[in-house]
């Protein structure tokens, strides 16, 4: 896989990434997906798409259950284990029960048999990139709050725990053995640092964030090279 873009960059345009070794589905869900003014690219097989696939935009995989070399469901897992997070739908010649409920527990978000109606693959396609822009927002925001909260000192960080749980001025002045003043002055940085307003906002800003990851959901690497 190539680079991810570099923070701050404009955010690729969403993509339809289809993999599968029949030269005439291929064609197809290209045409497909160009007809309803969507981006996409077609590979034949897994490590093509791996060798040209550039974390960072958002999109969907559609995959070919059944490809020589590595398959669908160990394309899947081996994104999931690099940590980038995609919606999976899945196409097969035949139907796979226990496949298909692998395939769906592991966090695909259908399992199409060929022939496959246009009109659903096209709606399907569009829900997933709704999805996966929704959640690389989420993951964006989330990371976000989790640099601000990192700019916190340790005093800092003492206050802020005490403020989001309800302790008013004066009970955490005494619990830090500080003045009221103090306590103060430290939630004014604390507001200016993580921008925002309110105790409410405050809570929010601090409740679901987490330290900054340096790989990132959705921009991982692959570490080593693909099974197979």
């Amino acid at each position: 896989m190539t680079a991810p873009p570099a923070a701050g960059a404009p955010v690729p345009e969403p993509t339809v990434y289809v993999i599968d070794d029949d030269e005439s589905i291929r064609e197809l869900l290209a045409w497909l997906m160009k007809r309803n003014a969507i981006r996409v690219e077609a590979f034949p097989n897994a490590k093509s798409f791996l060798k040209a696939y550039r974390p960072g935009g958002p999109g969907c995989l559609i995959l070919d259950l059944y490809m020589p070399g590595m398959s669908g469901l160990d394309l899947q897992r081996y994104l999931k284990e690099a940590g980038i997070e995609m919606p999976v739908i899945f196409l097969s010649g035949r139907a796979d029960v226990p496949k298909a409920v692998l395939a769906v527990k592991s966090g695909a978000i259908d399992f199409i048999e060929k022939p496959f109606d246009y009109r659903q693959i096209v709606d399907l396609v569009r829900e997933c990139i709704r999805r996966d822009t929704a959640a690389r927002t989420g993951r964006e925001e989330a990371r976000g709050r989790a640099e601000r909260l990192a700019t916190l000192t340790q005093r800092e960080r003492e206050v802020l725990d005490r403020v989001i749980v309800g302790k008013v001025n004066r009970v955490i002045a005494e619990e830090m053995q500080i003045s009221i003043k103090t306590v103060e002055a430290h939630r004014a940085r604390i507001m200016e640092k993580l921008a925002v307003d309110s105790v409410a906002e405050l809570v929010q800003a601090t409740l679901g964030a987490r330290m900054p990851d340096r790989a990132g959901s959705g921009s991982g690497s692959a570490g080593s090279g693909p099974p197979g």
